[in-house]
């Protein structure tokens, strides 16, 4: 694994940063408003932020003091192109097991139904009830 895909995974890896990356989803905003939702301090938050922008995943502008931030699609590319190979690996591995599906289904149809036993036969003591 490379070193930037290693720093994208470890800044993925917590789910406070997961979810400031669903808010920055939405749209661009400032670290104030990134901060409301969570129960931990601004210069916390600021860490996070930072965690994010190191792993490219994030960039901050410079409006004055807002300094707003929002997502840099950019910096999934590599995660993207990781993931893509195993992608393939597991549509390889669906597709062969739709087939094997397949093949049991056919195999199923082609074999006639297994009889049925009959019960016919009387337990013993059955129908000698006595009649008093």
């Amino acid at each position: 694994m490379s070193d930037r895909l290693s720093t994208t995974f470890a800044a993925l890896a917590d789910p406070t940063r997961r979810a400031i990356l669903a808010r920055l989803a939405l749209g661009e905003t400032s670290v104030q408003k990134l901060a409301e939702p969570f129960a931990i301090s601004l210069p916390a938050i600021s860490k996070h932020l930072k965690v994010l922008e190191h792993a490219g995943l994030i960039t901050r502008g410079r409006d004055a003091q807002m300094r707003p931030c929002k997502i840099d699609a950019a910096g999934f590319i590599g995660v993207e192109h990781w993931l893509e190979e195993y992608r393939k690996l597991w549509g390889q591995s669906m597709d062969k097991l739709e087939s094997h599906l397949e093949v049991m289904k056919a195999q199923q149809a082609v074999r006639p139904a297994p009889k049925k036993k009959s019960r016919s036969v009387k337990r013993q003591g059955e129908g000698n009830a006595r009649k008093d």
